[in-house]
Parts: C-alpha cells; structure tokens; sequence
C-alpha cells in the first residue's frame, strides 16, 4: 500500500541567527511524528506559484503553528495585542487550506495551524488572551513543552470525541492568542476551564480538526490518536 505524502507548512525567517539569508524552519518532532505512523512529510514552501501542482501531490495537510501571529486586518479587526506578522506565510495557508477544504483530503491545524482554519472560514482571534481576561490558564505554559498543562473537555457527539473517546483529555499549552468568533461550518469540539477554545472541527468535510495544543510531541495517548487518526483519513 502506497503511503500518504503529507503537506507540513515550514516557518519562515529573515536573515540572522542561523543563516544570512531568509531560511525555513519546522521543529522535527512534526516530521517524525507524521513518519511514526506510516506518512510521508513533504514540507511546503510559501510559494503561489505551484501551489495547483503542490496540492496534486498530497494527500493530506498539516498547518503548522509558529512564532508569528495573523495580521488582525485579515479577519477585519485592528491590532490589540498580535505581535510578529508573516503574511506571505498566512497567504500561501490559506490558499492551500481552500483547496483541501474542496476536497475530501484530510486536514489538521495545529495551534496557530488552528486559528489559520478559523480565519480561513471567516472567523476572527482573540489577539491577546491575558490582556482580555487577567485570570485565564497560563496557556504559555511555563513547563516544557513536552509536558502536559492543563485540561481540555471535549464536547459530547463531536469527531474529535468519536477518535479520543474521552471526555477530559490532557495538553500542552504555547498560545497567547485564541478563536473568538467561529467560523463558517466550524464547530467547537473541546474547551478549556476558562472557556478558551481548544478545538474545533468542520461539519462540511470528512476529516477537518484544529487543535490548539501540540499533538506531534505525542505526549499522551490522545495525542497518538489523533495523528495516527489523520494518517488514517490520508490512505486512498
């Protein structure tokens, strides 16, 4: 059986630090934890120009998250609290995210991956979540990051619940920012105790989940299940 080449979006960087020139980045935890479970990751420039025969490629897409936030002018909102902004970046998401959503190729978002789905259909961010509300969760956790944090309650009947089969699950937590208002065809599918949106899912297509924690540390079985899940839904 031919395995699923999976689209992994990369960050992106100017000059510094590690080279002169604008470079690439993915943490290879993502890699690895796509290969773990029998796919293929091909990471994804930020180009328009091929994107039509990048899609044709894949058979599946991860939106990754990163140090960067999405230009609040997107969703129509000012800017209160976004920090860094890559717009080439977010432009080359939502373009290959619209062509997934068309098909029936399985997506996931992963954090600021997340937040990308949600403007995508439409919906806006909470730009900073302790400058809304001082007394939220520490979603910047202050542990590492291959350490769970806090609790997530997932809702009754939603995919997400069909694949953890839990009701309370445990995660790992690197946000600031957070879905406000939902977008078209989206549902939530898991909450924090402060009523932060964890997750989401769309009702229109076979297999669309946003999670705002980081699954491909694969920390907790929950983790290993919505990978393995994804890779599943990738197989043709």
């Amino acid at each position: 059986m031919k395995k699923p080449i999976i689209g992994i979006t990369l960050d992106s960087e100017e000059h510094g630090n590690y080279s002169k020139f604008p470079w690439y980045a993915i943490r290879n935890n993502y890699l690895h934890s796509i290969e773990k479970f029998g796919g293929i990751p091909f990471p994804l420039l930020h180009t328009q120009k091929n994107i039509k025969n990048i899609y044709s490629l894949l058979d599946g897409l991860i939106i990754t998250g990163g140090n960067f936030d999405i230009d609040p002018n997107i969703y129509g909102k000012k800017p209160i609290g976004s920090r860094i902004i890559k717009n080439n970046r977010t432009s080359f998401e939502i373009s290959i995210f619209k062509m997934f959503l068309k098909s029936s190729k399985p997506i996931l978002g992963i954090c600021g991956g997340e937040q990308l789905l949600n403007v995508a259909c439409g919906g806006t961010l909470i730009q900073d979540i302790k400058r809304k509300n001082r007394e939220s969760l520490e979603h910047e956790q202050k542990n590492p990051r291959d350490e769970t944090s806090h609790t997530v309650n997932v809702i009754k009947n939603t995919y997400l619940s069909k694949i953890i089969k839990k009701n309370k699950i445990m995660v790992n937590s690197a946000h600031h920012q957070a879905i406000d208002k939902l977008g078209k065809n989206l549902i939530i599918n898991g909450l924090a105790n402060d009523k932060i949106i964890e997750s989401i899912e769309h009702i229109s297509h076979r297999w669309c989940l946003g999670v705002q924690w980081h699954p491909e540390f694969l920390i907790t079985n929950d983790d290993k299940k919505i990978i393995k899940s994804f890779i599943k839904a990738s197989i043709y």
